[in-house]
């Protein structure tokens, strides 16, 4: 079990309760930086509360995906609970759990807004309460209807979130609008984690820069502007792979494109680091003429040497390529992870940790890191389509490679 709780949890355990200056509010919101405790703390206290007031009543558990909303609550909470004498049943294929605490028996829904379609899902049905978590990364259309659900005498709303544009419209609507909402509004940072130590909150200063650092550390709502990549560095980050280097594994990373530039690299893994060995960048424009897909995949021959390329990790959208490389049996080719903000973030945190090298010799890489920027006064992060298609690559190979969700404690874990 917990050994103590800092004072902003606390409030979120007793805002609930009876007496509690703010045990009429109808919504929590709690929002703030990584890792601050806010996560755990809501939802140990949303069982809590549902526990104590309702019985035989419904609720919704919603994450952006059912296996993250399991990964970062359920998992986490459930053992806490059993602790406590809740009895808990988990029906993982129909996504719900039932608990029962003191004779009372509530029954929980799984759900994921993922995009706009998931408001469907959870159309029709009568909640007592509902709790989101990270919110910011849920179409608004799924958490109104969510929100619409809760017909119950004494149904609440629980958020929480990092901060993300400060257009986004989660702060327009609710957290500008708190008081309004009759919501209790409560910004997290790293001090409000007990269980965190200055060691794990100086990695986290470390990891972050930019628009990304001040909205996981600091916990700020801020516009992402200028360099995309501000971190790079030419003096830190150009560096050749040594000559008596060994490396444990290969791989190339490919941005497809016909009429737009084809960017492929290839990635030597050294010392705990990857380094852009060397690089093929084709741009029909410059050239004034375009290149097949046999040419192409002649091109990747030729990035790859005799190396053996543990595999190929290629733009989603190019299916004809993909098909291409398949059928000729060298390269084992994989789709890459396409999820662009969460991939920037991934780039530049192994940037900034010194964990990308590249060699002089891949010139439109280290030219498209000094153009590529954020486009200005957009109402969410978006990075403009332009000097992009080896900073694509780049970041299919890292979203790729990487661990899967959660998997900032390590690079590229596993073998490859």
């Amino acid at each position: 079990m917990f050994k103590e709780f800092s004072p902003k949890q606390k409030q979120v355990f007793s805002w609930w309760l009876p007496g509690s200056e703010h045990c009429a509010k109808s919504a929590l919101i709690c929002e703030g930086a990584v890792r601050s405790g806010k996560t755990v703390c809501m939802a140990l206290s949303f069982f809590l509360w549902s526990a104590h007031c309702f019985n035989n009543a419904c609720f919704a558990l919603c994450g952006k995906t059912i296996g993250s909303l399991r990964r970062n609550v359920t998992t986490q909470i459930f053992p806490y609970l059993r602790e406590l004498n809740f009895k808990v049943k988990e029906k993982l294929s129909q996504n719900f759990a039932e608990l029962n605490f003191n004779g009372n028996c509530n029954r929980y829904y799984y759900f994921g807004g993922k995009d706009e379609g998931s408001a469907a899902l959870i159309q029709g049905m009568t909640l007592a309460g509902v709790l989101f978590d990270e919110v910011a990364l849920m179409p608004r259309s799924f958490v109104e209807q969510a929100l619409a659900r809760c017909s119950v005498a004494g149904s609440r709303f629980w958020f929480n979130c990092n901060p993300e544009n400060p257009a986004h419209w989660f702060k327009r609507e609710w957290i500008d609008k708190a008081k309004e909402k009759n919501a209790l509004l409560l910004h997290f940072k790293m001090q409000d984690n007990p269980s965190l130590n200055a060691e794990i909150r100086e990695r986290y200063n470390k990891l972050y820069s930019g628009a990304f650092y001040e909205r996981f550390v600091l916990g700020k709502w801020t516009a992402a502007q200028g360099l995309v990549y501000p971190m790079f560095s030419v003096k830190l980050h150009v560096r050749e792979l040594p000559d008596d280097a060994c490396p444990e594994a290969w791989v190339i990373s490919c941005d497809y494109g016909t009429v737009n530039p084809c960017s492929m690299g290839l990635w030597a893994k050294h010392g705990g680091a990857w380094y852009r060995v060397r690089e093929y960048y084709f741009d029909s424009r410059r050239e004034q003429y375009q290149r097949t897909d046999e040419e192409h995949y002649a091109a990747l021959e030729q990035l790859a040497g005799g190396e053996q390329i543990s595999r190929v990790i290629v733009d989603p959208s190019a299916a004809g390529f993909l098909a291409l490389i398949r059928s000729r049996g060298r390269f084992t080719a994989v789709k890459a992870r396409n999820d662009v903000i969460d991939g920037i973030r991934r780039v530049a945190g192994k940037l900034k940790g010194g964990e990308l090298f590249f060699s002089a010799v891949c010139k439109d890489s280290l030219r498209e890191f000094t153009q590529y920027c954020w486009e200005e006064n957009a109402v969410k992060d978006t990075p403009r389509k332009r000097h992009d298609h080896a900073m694509d690559d780049i970041r299919y190979f890292v979203s790729s490679m990487q661990g899967g969700p959660g998997e900032s404690e390590g690079f590229f874990v596993g073998t490859v």
